[in-house]
């Protein structure tokens, strides 16, 4: 059947149309996300969520092109409830389901898992986790986002053993991170003169009672305490050890936060003594400045930003960057080998995390900054200074 002549002009304003469409077609790309969301641990992993929806929020109101393709950013966050085995399985729904060519995970066990068939089936897991081994395995598809915390334990060690003393009792969560954290740093701590009291692993995000523990460890007398999971649980060993009497100070892992730490332990007097990791809040950089300043805004004048969300908001900027110099957002091994470059490229108000690349093994290159607990203040501190 022929078109009428008087039917050519409404083929034709049809045809237009859909041209036009077609010219402003968008591409939706799932960027996953799997950690805890509910237990113990949910603040930390909400906290990484939160860093990462302010960035994909950005990302689309600037607008991303991928080779000449309008390009909107989506996050798929799933509930593994720290636990290793449902990470795996989400990740495998993510990818899958939604296609996502990288899934952010911030607990090492998940990471572990995921690592034995991410290559495989080609996607990239944005590790959150400061343990070594991450990037020791040789996993092509893998970027670890903090810094390893090897980095810490010498100086950290130093610090506490000339203020207090070299008498350690060690009260690590039971979690994979805990783990590789106590086993570094048991050994490091006698090779440096000290003696370890006792070592009392707990679940942090099981329990929020610590005081059989807590009681255990400090009947041995120790004069520095070894303490590490997330910051609301850690909070609570610190604040239980304090109404036991405990008078020294803490050695505190990086997972854990200072200032949310003393918002639960009502203030940073009970903290006095303590060595953690500089809470982002304290940071003067300019990137971390403006992080702080633009998270508040987003989430409340009285919530102060961590570690997770400035350091996985970057990371996802740097993804989207990756994506945009690779020329494609489905292909994990280009876009995960131009996440270095997209690091050392992005403005640095952006780059809330300082940081300066990635290295060889898939680590990303960054200078840490470190803090004390001293007469009630949080006090910035650089790593070789403590060693001194």
């Amino acid at each position: 059947m022929s078109i009428t002549t008087k039917a050519l002009p409404l083929v034709a304003a049809l045809a237009a149309a859909f041209s036009a469409g077609s010219a402003f077609a968008q591409e939706t790309v799932k960027i996953g996300f799997t950690g805890p969301l509910s237990g113990g641990a949910a603040l930390y992993g909400k906290n990484v969520v939160n860093g990462m929806e302010m960035a994909i929020k950005e990302i689309n109101a600037a607008g991303l092109e991928v080779a000449g393709k309008k390009v909107k950013l989506e996050l798929v966050a799933l509930d593994d409830k720290y636990a290793p085995a449902e990470a795996a399985i989400n990740a495998r729904r993510l990818v899958q389901q939604y296609q996502s060519p990288a899934v952010f995970v911030p607990h090492s066990g998940g990471i572990y898992a995921m690592q034995a068939f991410n290559e495989q089936e080609k996607f990239i897991v944005m590790a959150y986790s400061s343990t070594p081994k991450i990037t020791e395995t040789g996993n092509k598809l893998t970027i670890r986002i903090p810094p390893t915390f090897n980095s810490y334990i010498e100086p950290f060690t130093s610090y506490e053993m000339k203020k207090f003393g070299k008498k350690v009792g060690m009260l690590p969560g039971d979690h994979e991170y805990a783990k590789n954290w106590t086993q570094l740093f048991g050994p490091a701590w006698e090779k440096a003169g000290g003696t370890i009291a006792s070592n009392n692993p707990m679940s942090y995000n099981r329990s929020a009672d610590f005081y059989s523990g807590v009681s255990r460890v400090l009947a041995e007398k120790p004069d520095v305490l070894f303490v590490g999971g997330p910051s609301e649980p850690t909070a609570l060993v610190v604040k239980q050890a304090r109404e036991l009497g405990f008078k020294g100070g803490f050695l505190i892992m990086d997972q854990a936060k200072l200032d949310e730490m003393a918002k639960v332990t009502g203030g940073l007097a009970p903290l006095e003594g303590s060595i953690g990791v500089l809470p982002v809040s304290y940071d003067e950089r300019v990137g971390p400045k403006t992080f702080a300043a633009a998270y508040r805004k987003a989430y409340g004048a009285d919530k102060d930003p961590t570690t997770e969300s400035s350091y996985n908001y970057t990371l996802t900027h740097a993804l989207a960057g990756a994506m945009k110099l690779a020329g494609t957002t489905t292909d994990a091994a280009a876009i995960r080998a131009k996440i270095g470059e997209a690091l050392t490229k992005m403005p640095t108000d952006t780059n809330a995390g300082g940081f300066k690349g990635v290295d060889a093994v898939g680590g990303t290159i960054v200078d840490p900054l470190v803090a004390t607990v001293e007469g009630g203040k949080i006090k910035p501190v650089n790593l070789s200074d403590l060693a001194k």
